[in-house]
Formats: structure tokens, C-alpha cells, sequence
């Protein structure tokens, strides 16, 4: 299918209602695997997309492709090349950052909304870049800073990309992350590497053999440029979205967040700000002992919680 961008792979299950499920960092369509078959037996077309830089779908060679208002053209074009008018849009990780920013853009296309592990803020505050040079203090860089020179994360990922993957989705699982006394492993030392933090030898019980190999093999074949050029673009998102600065998101909304995830721990007081911001919010649901990865550490409650709210969106 063809987008913006170029073609846009996706995965699709199920009819009735449009439903567009949006993957984060470093992931895929299949990270939905557990949604697309629940969403259809509830009577939904379920589509998961490849984002732009991912899978099977195009990944421009400018950084600057892959700045929000470029992914979210994405998607409207995706729903008018599914044939449809409308949908609802779920999006986990950058994929909630995306589906929120399709919402707002859109509003008449992307009539409900939820949100997986990152809570909605609106756009505006300082510039980003800035925000995450300050993170961390003395003697520590950030991820979202570490990630911003091209090439460098790469040099680190792209050797060993199934170990690196394998490390990265430990150390944000419930089940594996370090404990309350181990290095914080959102954080880089000088002249060390992100893995270092990384758990060693412990895999999530939610990451089989073949879930890690089928990750493993895409990010073999594309490198991760394209997956990092997200973070690249953040600062252009702050220009671009400055006339949305504080904007409410005002349509029918669901948050689901893990009470162990550093996104929901981190963004505290945007959870507490969705009153204001979430207006049309139907609930916002932490999962004790839930880490990052949510609709894969818990597929069947984030399904519950999925589908009982869409029975009651009218799209």
C-alpha cells in the first residue's frame, strides 16, 4: 500500500469498523500479533502497519522524513487506501505519540483514540533537545541524546542486533529489569555503550525464541536508521507543532500504561493532567507489575480493556 512515503506494509484481520494499530521503538506490526486476531473475533478490522523506516515499508534516506507531520500524513493516507472515512487509532511506545499527534491533526478522520505506555502531553514546553541534555546529570547521557548523532547508536546496534534487541526489551520487561539498586539503563556512561546497562543472560517470559528471531531478522535486513531517525526529528515536531502548543486531545480516549514502566513513572504529572488534556478520556488503567511492553507482557488484559472501550466508541 502506498503512503506518503512510499509503500507502507501492513497486516490486516477481521471487518467492521477500521481500527489502525501503531508500533513503537524498536518494534513492528508484529508486535501486535496478540490484538489483530481479538480485535477481529470482536468484529473490528484490525490493521497493523510497518511505521515508515520499519519492516517492509519505505525508509527515506533524510532524517527530516520522518518528522511527525510526515507520519501522521502516513496514516491518513493509509485509511483513505483501506477505503474508509474514519477510524480509530491505537498507537504504543512512539506509536502513542504518533496516534495522539493523528488525532489531533485529524479529528475527523481519527475519531476515538488509545494510548499504550506513554501518556498524551500536549505539544509545547522547552525545545526537546535541550529537555534531554539536562536528563540524567553529570557522568550520564540520556537514550533519546545518545540516539541523536547519526550513526552512532548504529555502530553499537547494528553488530550484534539480535543480542542488543534481546537486552533492550530485558531491561524494560517487568520481569527482567533491573532492580531498584542496578544502573538505570535508560542512561549511557562516558564512552560506554547503552547495552552495558542491559541485563545479561535473562530473557522476558512474554519474548520467545521466535518472537526474538522474527525481530531479530528485520532489523538484520533494514539496519536501524530509519527506526532512529524518529528520535532525530523531535525537534523539528516542536516547530512544527507550535501552533498546537496545549492542545487538548477532546475525542473518546483510553490510556493503559505498567505501573513499572519509566514512561508512566517519568510522566507522573501527565497522567495527572488528563482531565485537561484527555477531556473525552474513558479511563486510564496502570497494570501492577507491568513493565514497558504491554500489549505483549499482557495481551489478554490489554485486550479486554481494548475492546470493552471500543464497544462503546461509535466511529
Amino acid at each position: 500500500m502506498e503512503g506518503p512515503a512510499g509503500r507502507l506494509h501492513l497486516v490486516e484481520q477481521g471487518t467492521g469498523p477500521l481500527v489502525l494499530l501503531v508500533h513503537g521503538f524498536p518494534e513492528s506490526w508484529y508486535s501486535w500479533r496478540h490484538q489483530l486476531p481479538a480485535l477481529a473475533a470482536a468484529g473490528y478490522r484490525a490493521v497493523a502497519v510497518d511505521v515508515r523506516g520499519y519492516g517492509r515499508s519505505s525508509r527515506p534516506a533524510a532524517a527530516d522524513a520522518y518528522r511527525m507531520l510526515d507520519l501522521v500524513a502516513d496514516n491518513v493516507a493509509l485509511v483513505r487506501a483501506l477505503g474508509e472515512q474514519s477510524a480509530v487509532v491505537v498507537g504504543h511506545d512512539w506509536g502513542s505519540n504518533i496516534a495522539a499527534t493523528s488525532a489531533l491533526l485529524h479529528p475527523e478522520v481519527f475519531r476515538a483514540v488509545a494510548l499504550l505506555s506513554v501518556p498524551y502531553a500536549p505539544p509545547g514546553g522547552p525545545r526537546p533537545s535541550d529537555v534531554f541534555d539536562q536528563v540524567g546529570g553529570p557522568g550520564q547521557e540520556f537514550y533519546v541524546s545518545y540516539f541523536q548523532a547519526p550513526g552512532r547508536a548504529e555502530a553499537e546496534i547494528e553488530p550484534d542486533v539480535r543480542g542488543w534487541l534481546a537486552g533492550f526489551y530485558a531491561a524494560l520487561s517487568a520481569d527482567t529489569m533491573p532492580g531498584p539498586g542496578d544502573p538505570e539503563p535508560h542512561f549511557v556512561a562516558p564512552g560506554g555503550r547503552l547495552r552495558d546497562r542491559f541485563p545479561v543472560g535473562r530473557r522476558p517470559a512474554w519474548l520467545t525464541e521466535e518472537n526474538l528471531d522474527f525481530y531479530a531478522a528485520e532489523f538484520e535486513r533494514t539496519g536501524l536508521t530509519g527506526a532512529l531517525n524518529r528520535y532525530r526529528s523531535m525537534d523539528r515536531d516542536w516547530e512544527d507543532l507550535a501552533d498546537h502548543r496545549g492542545a487538548p486531545l477532546v475525542q473518546p480516549s483510553l490510556f493503559v500504561g505498567g505501573a513499572l514502566d519509566a514512561s508512566t513513572t517519568w510522566m507522573s504529572d501527565a497522567i495527572d493532567a488528563f482531565p485537561t488534556t484527555l477531556p473525552g478520556l474513558s479511563g486510564a488503567h496502570l497494570l501492577e507489575g507491568c513493565g514497558h511492553w504491554i500489549q505483549q507482557e499482557r495481551p489478554e488484559e490489554v485486550n479486554r480493556l481494548l475492546t470493552d472501550w471500543l464497544a462503546t466508541v461509535v466511529v
